[in-house]
């Protein structure tokens, strides 16, 4: 089974994701993460700022924005250091409270989802991924219980009950992994873990993975000639557009075969690989072969 290395998650999340066309890549982690399609809208925060992919900081924080509004926040953290749940405790909490301005209503609060990634074991004997939340009061002395907004309509809409807005933490421990696969997620943790992608993976943003993070993973040269490349095949593709419309179709077909084929010898010429000139060209694998 093919495996193909790539950069580490931390580094990719924080360089990668500048871009909003990329953040395809953490939509399709936190997707697979909550089991609910999911779509990052903005990157709101990002405190460490490495410069390398190979430099090895401890941590790595990061805030996203998400769905009607809620927040995504990450601790990512290589070595063991005591205030490890305080600092998740902090991120979240500020999450919180910088929802609201002074003076606004509280009700507009949106959940926030605490993703935390330690490479060390936390005390756990062989589980590798921990849900936590927070799911009701329950009487002291008689059996009562109090699920909040279970009963509640939400004073905007009427309607009810109001989306249950509590903190949700998550806490992956890459290094407690057994690389056995229990569903899709496990396909991502594998990626923590290993800093690979194996050809069989399915996950949503996974594809987007192999393919960022080979560019990642290129010398500074090589990534400024497929970025070059990048940039042609767009032009090439809007120019086909144009003549189309126009009514120009006179040797279209075969202009188009000539670029790709030259955009795929240049892209075979700095290493890519073939299914990926396949994805960007639309040739087939023999006549990559036969360049």
């Amino acid at each position: 089974m093919e495996e193909r290395t790539v950069v580490s998650f931390d580094y990719a999340i924080k360089y990668l994701l500048r871009d909003k066309a990329d953040f395809v890549i953490l939509s399709g982690f936190l997707s697979e993460l909550l089991g609910r399609k999911v779509v990052v809208q903005a990157i709101l925060e990002s405190e460490c700022n490495k410069v390398d992919k190979d430099e090895k900081t401890n941590r790595t924080d990061l805030k996203a924005q998400i769905d009607d509004g809620e927040i995504a926040v990450f601790e990512i953290q290589f070595y063991d250091e005591a205030d490890f749940f305080s600092r998740v405790l902090y991120g979240i909490a500020r999450a919180i409270i910088e929802q609201v301005p002074v003076g606004a209503k509280l009700y507009d609060v949106k959940k926030v989802y605490s993703v935390n990634i330690a490479y060390y074991d936390l005390g756990a004997t062989r589980e590798y991924l921990f849900n936590g939340k927070f799911d009701g009061f329950r009487g002291v002395n008689f059996t009562d219980e109090i699920i909040p907004f279970a009963q509640t309509l939400d004073i905007e809409t009427g309607k009810g009950p109001k989306a249950y807005i509590h903190p949700e933490y998550y806490l992956i421990l890459p290094n407690m992994f057994d690389e056995k696969m229990r569903n899709r997620f496990d396909e991502w943790v594998y990626v923590l873990k290993k800093s690979a992608v194996r050809s069989d993976f399915v996950a949503a943003g996974m594809e987007e993975v192999k393919l960022k993070l080979d560019l990642l993973n290129m010398q500074s040269s090589e990534r400024k000639v497929y970025e070059k490349y990048l940039r042609n095949i767009s032009s090439y593709y809007s120019a086909l557009h144009t003549a189309t419309v126009k009514g120009r179709e006179e040797g279209r077909e075969e202009g188009e075969k000539r670029k790709a084929r030259e955009i795929a010898e240049n892209l075979k010429n700095i290493g890519i690989p073939t299914p990926q000139i396949i994805k960007a060209t639309g040739l087939t694998a023999k006549e990559i072969e036969n360049m």
